[in-house]
């Protein structure tokens, strides 16, 4: 089954419906990209998607482990390369503050987290700057 479906809208838009649920998220080109900058663009998805990602396997790693995920909140900056146009670096900057966890417990939940799907996906194609509160 397929997962998801993109429609364009014109103006350089586009709606994006997640078959399964029919949740739907609306994209723009940036304003550096001749568009309104008005939404997500698909690269601040990519990089939106790197952290989503990663707390989401921290909320797993932390379910197996017998540990309990209070918090997770990220920042994340995208940053372009011109030539070629693609993410050349994405910041993400996270406090994980509040959990009670001991270093070790710290440590092995931010392993997890930069093991996500979309790390490992992006694998060396793109920069990643992490820094971690806790």
């Amino acid at each position: 089954m397929a997962t998801s479906k993109v429609t364009y809208l014109g103006d350089l838009r586009t709606s994006c419906e997640h078959l399964a649920s029919g949740t739907t998220i609306i994209t723009d080109a940036p304003i550096d990209n001749n568009g309104k900058g008005e939404a997500f663009s698909p690269t601040d998805l990519v990089a939106t998607s790197y952290a989503s990602c990663m707390i989401t396997i921290m909320g797993i790693y932390c379910n197996n482990h017998g540990l309990l995920l209070k918090k997770a909140d990220a920042t994340i900056t995208k940053i372009m390369a011109e030539s070629p146009r693609r993410i050349q670096k994405i910041v993400i900057k996270m406090d994980l503050s509040g959990n009670g966890w001991d270093e070790h417990q710290t440590q092995k939940v931010i392993a997890a987290g930069k093991a996500c799907p979309v790390a490992k996906t992006l694998g060396d194609n793109v920069e990643v700057e992490f820094s971690f509160s806790y």
